[in-house]
């Protein structure tokens, strides 16, 4: 039974973190787009794939051999300011909910703030007065809230305020590759103290440091760019120094476009580095708060996992380390159900809010 490949509804735009009319409503459409991708596809073929509202449903669907649908919903950026968006959201079949994505916004800091859109780190010192009213609302829902993009800060205002366990989706642990948006040993047991799920994706850059040739060649063309040596691996992943905001569109645009076009000749890290992270993250917190994630929709993809095709190799990448059966069920989404299924209890009847 898999369950790391739920759609998101969105998970952009990256646009200023101060949101304005436009911007919100250009988000808006983009979400309701999709949405009716979804809904579009469970309609049209209702033999093969359907929403999963809740776990059962999840089983049900498996079972009669359908892709199950389970929706998630990543960034509040485009519900402005309105909380009573969750509502609309969580009865059209949202079950899970991530407050930031690259960039902080009116909800939440990221864990990676964007210098060029005058994002700073800490700025909301973790959660807003609306995202901190969020959590309550998430609860009361029975929706799961998805810490894997938020700040350090944010995460810890979350530990504090949900009643819920916590999810980090599409996370790694910050032991294998030391940058903000992997988990450090606190924050991999603040989600084992909530009796949440650690997700470990299969995202190359979060399992294994870039080697030094593409950090040369980065540092070569931070030089042409009149920027100093690579600061940390956070900077190298993404464009992140604060003089860039001043940058003209142009010049911002060529250094993005080498930036990634070296990062792309990275080689990939392997199902052996993931590996490591699983055992890494299990040592950590328990088998029983541990499962697994691809992010194949945004860059995920490793050396003998670049695809669905290859599950079975994950599989028995965790047997030859010795996992047994029971533990592998865990991973492979027997934690994650449970979870879902703790949240959903813990929501309270529509009298009752």
């Amino acid at each position: 039974m898999t369950i790391f490949g739920w759609p998101e509804i969105w998970n952009g735009p990256n646009a200023p973190h101060k949101p304005t009319d436009g911007f919100v409503e250009e988000a808006r459409h983009e979400q309701e787009v999709r949405f009716k991708i979804i809904s579009g596809m469970v309609r049209d073929f209702p033999n093969q794939v359907g929403i999963a509202y809740t776990p059962d449903d999840f089983r049900r669907l498996h079972g009669e051999g359908k892709f199950a649908i389970f929706i998630s919903l990543l960034n509040a950026y485009p519900l402005g300011n309105d909380l009573n968006q969750l509502d609309l959201w969580a009865a059209r079949g949202m079950r899970m909910f991530g407050f930031s994505y690259i960039g902080n916004n009116a909800w939440s800091d990221s864990s990676r703030p964007l210098p060029f859109f005058n994002d700073s780190a800490d700025a909301l010192e973790g959660l807003s007065p609306i995202g901190q009213q969020a959590v309550q609302r998430l609860n009361d829902l029975g929706v799961i809230i998805d810490v894997s993009q938020m700040s350090t800060k944010a995460l810890e205002q979350v530990a504090q305020l949900s009643r819920t366990p916590m999810v980090a989706s599409h996370s790694a642990p910050r032991a294998s590759v030391d940058i903000p948006r992997n988990l450090s040993d606190k924050e991999l047991q603040l989600i084992k103290n909530s009796g949440g799920v650690v997700q470990v994706v299969g995202f190359p850059a979060y399992l294994r440091p870039l080697s030094q040739p593409t950090q040369d060649k980065l540092n070569a063309l931070r030089a042409r760019f009149d920027l100093p040596p690579l600061p940390n691996l956070a900077m190298a992943l993404m464009p992140g120094d604060a003089i860039i905001a001043a940058w003209p569109e142009q010049k911002f645009g060529e250094y993005a476009q080498g930036l990634y076009g070296i990062l792309e000749e990275e080689p990939k890290a392997t199902l052996k580095d993931w590996g490591d992270a699983i055992d890494y993250t299990v040592r950590k917190i328990g088998i029983d708060h541990v499962g697994i994630s691809s992010d194949f929709n945004d860059g995920g993809g490793l050396q003998g996992w670049d695809n669905v095709g290859d599950i079975r190799n994950v599989t028995a990448e965790l047997i030859q380390r010795g996992y047994s059966e029971a533990d592998i069920a865990k991973l492979w989404g027997g934690n994650f159900l449970r979870v879902w299924d703790q949240v959903q209890q813990a929501a309270k009847p529509l009298a009752n809010r």
